[in-house]
C-alpha cells in the first residue's frame, strides 16, 4: 500500500512538472507561450485568469478545459469571437497540469484560499459531458 501511495505522488509530482510542456504542446499555438493570446483571434491567459476564477470559479475554468468555449467574448475591454476546442482526450493529471500552469504563470495566482487543481477534480467534471455552446452559456457575466 506505501508503494502505490508513493507512486501515485511521484506521478502527481511528474504531471505538474510537465506542465509547461503540455502547455506548449496543446495551448500555446493559440494562446501563444507568453500567454497573451493573438489580438481579435484568441484571448490573452495572462492576467485574466484570476478574473475567471473570481466570476466563474473552478468548475467553469474546468469545463472550459475539458468541453471547449465557443462564442463573443471580452477580455480585458478587447473582443474575441472564435472556438475553443474541449481538450477531454487529454488525461485527467495533465489537465490539472495545464491549468496549474496557467493559473500560476504571466501574473496570474490562485488565491491562497485555492487549492492547485487536482486530477479528481478534473474526473469529476467530465461526466457534465456538455458542448462548447453550454460551455459559453454559463460563461460568467461580466466576462462574455
Amino acid at each position: 500500500m506505501k508503494y502505490l501511495l508513493l507512486l501515485a505522488a511521484a506521478s502527481s509530482f511528474a504531471s505538474a512538472q510537465n506542465g509547461k510542456s503540455l502547455y506548449t504542446a496543446n495551448c500555446a499555438a493559440c494562446h501563444q507561450a507568453t500567454g497573451r493570446g493573438i489580438p481579435g483571434a484568441f484571448p490573452p491567459l495572462a492576467g485574466h485568469f484570476p478574473d475567471l476564477l473570481a466570476a466563474g470559479g473552478r468548475a467553469y475554468t474546468v469545463r472550459v478545459v475539458l468541453f471547449g468555449l465557443t462564442g463573443a467574448i471580452q477580455v480585458n475591454g478587447k473582443a474575441f469571437n472564435g472556438a475553443m476546442p474541449g481538450f477531454s482526450q487529454l488525461s485527467d493529471a495533465e489537465l490539472a497540469a495545464i491549468l496549474n500552469e496557467v493559473s500560476t504563470r504571466w501574473g496570474n495566482t490562485l488565491p491562497a484560499t485555492e487549492m492547485p487543481y487536482s486530477p479528481a477534480e478534473i474526473g469529476a467534471a467530465r461526466g457534465d459531458t456538455l458542448t462548447p455552446a453550454q460551455v459559453y452559456s454559463a460563461r460568467p457575466k461580466g466576462t462574455k
